[in-house]
């Protein structure tokens, strides 16, 4: 196995709707950054892949215009998911393991404000027994939030805590869209949402972009003065019908943390994709979260969640600590599908 380290990362601000830019003139300052930290120049990069989603976007082929943002000419070696961007970071991981490159420039785009979001991502649902009774992402949160409470997996108090935590977390982090100090009883004096979901039991919409610079070996070493070098990676994905799985629990997690070496050793900060607050509960419960890890200092998915860009910025982040020389040991956590369903693991190491 070759050594792989994220060396750079860089994001938008995270605001609630980008009404000033495209996707790709919200990309380009961004690769920009993500470049000039790395120290490898634009020409010398040998793969990139970006994470987006075309019914976001809400036209096909969208992904296509995003490549303008990196400077396709002369030809670049490029691939694309049509999923969160840290998903296409493992497949840069995977590029550079097979030798092919020794480096690789991953970002991730979505404006998650041009449509309703929780409507859009019913579109991923189980199009013949699920998908026509239309429900939508925040119902289906509710669903597995309740299954939780029911068996005592978490409980409400606990959740407003998780949000409480998260957006207090967010007022060191600039690029947050929700931030400040929340007293946890007034949370759970609000009314419900999607019941047994509040407000703040929901991450905002959001519109973002990041970008993280991916290098092997000698040339990370060259690259930055402090690595976060990929000890683990793996994802795993569970059934696509929500009856046929326990959604008190997070399997895929559990494999994907124990086939990344999340269960060996101590970690200083673990940064979650966790878009509402019964699913960090759940996630710290699936990848044995000691209490001494920091848990989403950033503020998580829930002080900001640009759909497709969320999974990419947890592992930005998680290695910006190290680069930081804030963190020797991190994990990095990214979800796909409704209910926790694809769930990626990743643990960096100074």
């Amino acid at each position: 196995m070759r050594d792989v380290a994220i060396v750079s990362f860089a994001q938008a601000p995270n605001v609630r709707c980008e009404t000033e830019r495209n996707e790709v003139e919200m990309l380009m300052p961004v690769v920009a950054e993500a470049l000039a930290a790395s120290g490898i120049a634009r020409g010398e990069i040998g793969f990139t892949v970006s994470g987006s989603c075309d019914y976001i976007a809400g036209q096909p082929f969208a992904f296509v215009s995003g490549i303008d943002a990196v400077g396709p000419w002369p030809p670049i070696n490029e691939s694309h998911v049509e999923m969160d961007g840290a998903f296409a970071l493992y497949e840069a991981w995977l590029k550079i393991q097979s030798g092919e490159v020794d480096s690789a420039l991953v970002y991730a785009f979505g404006k998650s404000s041009m449509g309703d979001i929780a409507e859009v991502l019913t579109l991923q649902l189980d199009p013949y027994t699920v998908a026509p009774l239309w429900p939508d992402a925040v119902s289906l949160a509710a669903l597995q939030a309740r299954v939780a409470l029911d068996r005592s997996r978490v409980t409400e108090r606990a959740m407003a805590e998780v949000a409480a935590r998260s957006r207090r977390s967010a007022k060191a982090n600039p690029n947050a869209q929700l931030r400040g100090d929340f007293d946890v009883d007034a949370l759970l004096a609000e009314p419900y949402l999607v019941a047994p979901l509040r407000k703040h039991d929901c991450p905002p919409v959001t519109d973002g972009a990041a970008a993280v610079v991916l290098a092997a070996g000698e040339l990370a070493s060259r690259s930055c003065a402090r690595p976060a070098w990929i000890r683990g990676i793996d994802h795993r994905i569970e059934c696509h019908s929500l009856g046929a799985r326990d959604l008190a629990r997070s399997a895929s997690t559990e494999i994907a943390g124990e086939k990344a070496g999340a269960f060996t050793g101590s970690f200083d900060v673990a940064e979650l994709h966790a878009p509402f607050t019964h699913q960090e509960l759940i996630l710290c419960s699936a990848l044995r979260m000691a209490p001494s890890v920091s848990v989403n200092p950033s503020g998580g998915a829930l002080a900001a969640n640009a759909v497709m860009v969320t999974g990419l910025i947890r592992l930005g982040e998680a290695a910006a600590r190290i680069h930081a020389g804030d963190a020797r040991r991190v994990l990095a956590h990214a979800t796909s599908g409704p209910c926790l369903q694809q769930n990626l693991v990743c643990v960096m190491e100074a």
